[in-house]
């Protein structure tokens, strides 16, 4: 009998070890809000996704390989709450493996580009719904997929270094227009302080179909920082976007965001706000690209995993008022002319597991 038990004791340990060395997690969030958008003179009542953050559904491992060494997976998409569209099924948020020890972390596939990393860690809205700062940013005519993402990426990852991090990234273009991208980023987070800067270089389409648009390289650059109060968290970014859409003489695009924000927790809430001052050119005009938005937001933390919340959003045109870039802080309600301003209002709850 002693020896029964004694059996189960150690099959149970190592079954403990094992478990320990090999890990998968399924988690995901759930994000929906109700509002209204009015564009210029059109107003549309709405239900949306990612308004507070971006609804997705993942599935992620790391194994253990012995020696300080892991491999680890990540598996994430979107997904669309208000109709149950199963967006999450391509993954096509990121899609990665990885290797992983006291040299850093080694990661292939669609992942974040480095150049977007700065814009959402340093936005009070997390470039997410009304206040994300990529309301205001523009590609038009760049032909580049890389704003936010790419894939076919090889990335290196800095190990801990006394708060110091960074990544470079190489994504191949494999004849695909604007993945062809490479970008870095280094930052230092110690204490109160955050800091980062990054800088993305996506190139034009070489080896793509004979008789595809032929684009510029899109050149990303951006600095931001955050300094924790105590009482509020401060937070600014600068982003300079550089390009030439090439089948228009003398129409080299450029545009640069500033963006200054804060967060103020009390208790289970959180006051958000940011403004954001956006100028460009497009060829001969010098204002095509300019817009101004300032959002306010509440949220309330019923649980570690459950949050309502509520934001308001003005964004105006200043740009040209027949050509160039059009801003929206809306869904399904674009711009038609410079100038308009376009506001809205939501209601949310969002939900993490």
């Amino acid at each position: 009998m002693k020896k029964t038990l004694l059996a189960l004791a150690a099959l149970t340990a190592f079954a403990g070890v094992a478990s320990a060395q090999s890990s998968v997690t399924l988690f995901g969030i759930v994000d929906l809000a109700v509002g209204s958008v009015k564009n210029g003179n059109t107003t549309l009542k709405q239900m949306s996704s990612n308004q507070l953050s971006s609804n997705r559904l993942g599935f992620r491992g790391v194994e253990d390989l012995g020696g300080g060494m892991r491999a680890g997976f990540w598996l994430e998409g979107a997904m669309s709450n208000d109709d149950g569209n199963p967006g999450g099924l391509t993954f096509q948020r990121r899609s990665t493996v990885s290797l992983m020890g006291g040299f850093g972390e080694i990661r292939l596939g669609r992942d974040y580009t480095a150049t977007f990393l700065n814009k959402t860690v340093f936005d009070p809205f997390g470039t997410n719904g009304l206040g994300s700062s990529l309301n205001v940013a523009s590609t038009l005519g760049s032909g580049a997929g890389t704003l936010v993402r790419a894939n076919n990426v090889v990335g290196y990852f800095l190990p801990a270094m006394g708060g110091v991090y960074g990544q470079l990234q190489v994504a191949m273009g494999e004849g695909t227009v604007g993945n062809k991208y490479v970008g870095g980023r280094v930052g230092y987070a110690g204490g109160p302080v955050n800091v980062a800067i990054a800088y993305g270089k996506t190139y034009k389409n070489d080896g793509a179909a004979s008789g595809a648009p032929m684009f510029s390289d899109f050149k990303d650059f951006n600095i931001g920082g955050s300094y924790n109060l105590g009482f509020m968290t401060l937070m600014a970014q600068y982003n300079k976007i550089d390009y030439d859409p090439g089948n228009v003489a003398n129409d080299k695009r450029d545009q640069k965001i500033a963006l200054f924000g804060m967060t103020v927790p009390f208790g289970a809430s959180t006051l958000k706000f940011s403004y954001i001052n956006a100028k460009g050119t497009q060829g001969s005009s010098a204002t095509d690209f300019d817009a101004k938005q300032i959002t306010f937001g509440y949220q309330y933390d019923l649980s570690k995993r459950t949050s309502i919340y509520a934001t308001a959003s003005s964004l105006n045109n200043d740009g040209d008022a027949t050509s160039g870039a059009r801003f929206t802080i809306g869904q399904g309600v674009p711009m038609t002319r410079g100038g308009d301003t376009s506001r809205g209002y939501n209601l949310g709850v969002r939900h993490s597991f």
